[in-house]
């Protein structure tokens, strides 16, 4: 088990360690009562300038207060937005989350710009309408999304006025009202001191005294219904991450505070635990800055609070975590996405720059400065934490020179990632796993591959997200399909959802990555085994399937998704071409009859990426032998 923070914190409080899990109460209490001396209160730990400091202000901000100051412009004349009883009963009634989120995260975003306007200014003009925002914020029974008020005792979309609910929402809402708090009660006080014990009471009932009276919340990990190995996901150390900057900036009580922080520990720890110790990202580069990136919110600001002393940046899993997000990308913008993520992205430059600072890696540091071409100002919407923390290493970031650099050879051997690059400007990546991974397609054995940093064998990735997709009919949905995947149907059956349906027998080495898929597909595929393997070399992927049947009753078929221009009027090739990039797959004509058929996108999450058509190219064996080969070639 990988229980490094609290063993960390072990090795200071003892001369001799011992398991985590034989920890008993008085143990527990020992090692309270240590935490609880080496906790520093927020008077001591705060480092930004006194928000009556001007002159502190103005160089913490740099360049960037100009831009604060605009944007909380936008919002002085803000009308906020109603978020309506049907709104919450939408997500019930359609699926539809949006109609609830975007009202009630404009509200959030107007808080957020208004906050940093006032620190940026200083001069009482956002004031008033921040506290218009506050106030509308206090009202609301609840801060959670739609999606996640279900999360309540009732079970339903309707907030329970009397059972607060810790969601991604009320956690993030939580980090910024604490540093409204914080910042600007003697402000408010002025007002009407009403404002501040409202905010403060709002901020006790739905963060601090959630957090460590009710363990019902499955992101926790812990209480007697919690069963060790059970998924754990962003989720964890989004909101471990949020409650701690709550704990840090509004309580003063030693013993709480210790209590609070340790409860802190042990729930990461669980999250660390969960995921692979060779750092890749299971959710995809999407969920990067959630998952690996939240956890180095979170021990940051561990190692503040404990004065340094709780401080696992040292681990080479933490290093590993980081850099995943500089391995994943390709270039021109385009990343791995397995999983919900999406094709296009690269990542919040500070955040990675921070990461590599943290863990002292040049990779990451010049891969940031490399997302940070725009060099705009910091901005992490209602996350004043990373807001902050990104000004801090602003000119550094600044300073540093660009660089990234496709690695030949990437291999996590745990969640069974492989990225092979050539010089030739072939870009591979493949994946074996399992079946019920975090934001989970059924997906084992399958590909990318770009040429010129140019995707032409694709992963379509997820449409916007409703009620279905995080319910009993997310495998209706066609992108989470093996079917629309580049896999094949084996028997005419898709692989199937469950933790059981898994690849085996992963293999990897410089130019090749092999699977056992045979394990993805359930009992009716009737299938011994079925190695999937790709080999590269130089600008081409050679991509094999050698088989073994129980039966053969249907034919098998092969999927590949694809976009861009597609001619398939040439026996034995398809003529791929996206922009100025063509690409050719190769296959036995004798062996497989071709048909193309257009996905029409008319979701926006898709089409902004693929534009308004992809393409799946299914090649259905002629014959049906029980033991075969299939081999297919895709070059530029």
């Amino acid at each position: 088990m990988k229980k490094i923070i609290v063993l960390t914190f072990a090795l200071l409080c003892a001369a001799t360690t011992f398991a985590y899990t034989e920890r008993n109460i008085l143990q527990k209490q020992t090692d309270m009562e240590r935490l609880k001396d080496m906790l520093i209160l927020n008077q001591e730990w705060v480092t930004y300038p006194d928000y009556v400091n001007r002159k502190g202000w103005d160089t913490f901000l740099g360049t960037s207060k100009e831009a604060y100051i605009r944007r909380g412009e936008k919002y002085l004349d803000y009308q906020w937005q109603v978020v309506k009883a049907t709104d919450y009963l939408a997500y019930e009634r359609t699926g539809d989350r949006k109609i609830m989120e975007n009202p009630f995260g404009t509200n959030n975003s107007a808080v957020a710009a208004l906050l940093m306007a006032e620190l940026a200014e200083g001069k009482g003009r956002f004031v008033d309408q921040l506290v218009n925002g506050v106030f509308f914020l206090c009202e609301m029974s609840s801060w959670a999304n739609s999606a996640h008020v279900v999360l309540q005792r009732s079970n339903r979309a309707l907030p329970s006025y009397d059972n607060p609910v810790f969601d991604l929402s009320v956690g993030g809402i939580g980090n910024m009202l604490s540093w409204t708090y914080y910042f600007f009660k003697d402000s408010f006080d002025k007002i009407d001191p009403e404002i501040s014990r409202r905010l403060r009471h709002e901020l006790q009932v739905r963060i601090l005294d959630t957090y460590l009276n009710d363990d019902s919340f499955w992101w926790m990990a812990r209480g007697s219904h919690y069963k060790r190995g059970r998924l754990l996901n962003n989720w964890n150390p989004w909101c471990n991450s949020n409650a701690l900057i709550a704990f840090m900036l509004l309580e003063n009580n030693r013993d709480t505070l210790a209590k609070a922080v340790y409860m802190t520990m042990e729930s990461v720890d669980e999250f660390l635990n969960y995921i692979k110790a060779d750092g890749a990202c299971e959710e995809g580069p999407s969920y990067w800055g959630h998952a690996p990136g939240k956890t180095l919110d979170y021990l940051e600001m561990l190692s503040v609070i404990t004065g340094g002393k709780v401080n696992i940046f040292a681990e080479p899993m933490i290093k590993s975590m980081g850099e995943y997000i500089s391995r994943s990308y390709v270039g021109d913008g385009w990343v791995v996405n397995f999983a919900d993520a999406s094709a296009k992205g690269g990542g919040d430059s500070h955040l990675i720059y921070r990461f590599g600072k943290a863990v002292d890696s040049d990779e990451l540091k010049g891969f940031a400065a490399l997302m940070n071409q725009k060099r705009s100002a910091p901005w992490s919407g209602m996350d004043i934490f990373r807001t902050l923390a990104s000004l801090e290493i602003d000119n550094e970031l600044k300073q540093t020179a660009p660089q990234h650099i496709n690695q030949p050879f990437t291999w996590y051997p745990e969640t069974e990632f492989c990225y092979l690059s050539t010089k030739d400007g072939l870009f591979l990546a493949a994946k074996g796993g399992y079946n019920d991974e975090s934001h989970n397609h059924n997906d084992a054995g399958t590909c990318s591959v770009w040429f010129d940093q140019t995707p032409i064998l694709i992963d379509a990735g997820v449409g916007t997200y409703t009620r279905q997709t995080f319910s009993k009919e997310r495998y209706s949905i066609w992108t989470m399909q093996s079917n629309y995947h580049n896999l094949p149907m084996i028997n005419g059956v898709p692989e199937k959802y469950g933790k059981k349906y898994k690849a085996t027998e992963a293999k990897a080495s410089k130019n090749s990555f092999s699977v056992n898929i045979a394990t993805a597909y359930p009992e009716e595929a009737k299938v011994k085994k079925w190695i999937r393997s790709y080999k590269t070399k130089g600008n081409s992927v050679q991509i094999n399937d050698a088989f073994e049947l129980e039966e053969a009753i249907a034919s098998n078929i092969i999927n590949f998704m694809t976009w861009g221009e597609v001619d398939s009027s040439e026996k034995g090739k398809v003529t791929i071409q996206v922009n100025s990039v063509k690409a050719q797959l190769l296959y036995d004509a004798d062996k497989f009859e071709l048909s193309v058929e257009p996905k029409e996108l008319t979701d926006s999450r898709l089409s902004n990426v693929w534009g308004k058509t992809i393409y799946r190219l299914s090649f259905k064996a002629k014959q049906q032998p029980e033991k075969g080969n299939y081999t297919f070639t895709i070059k530029k």
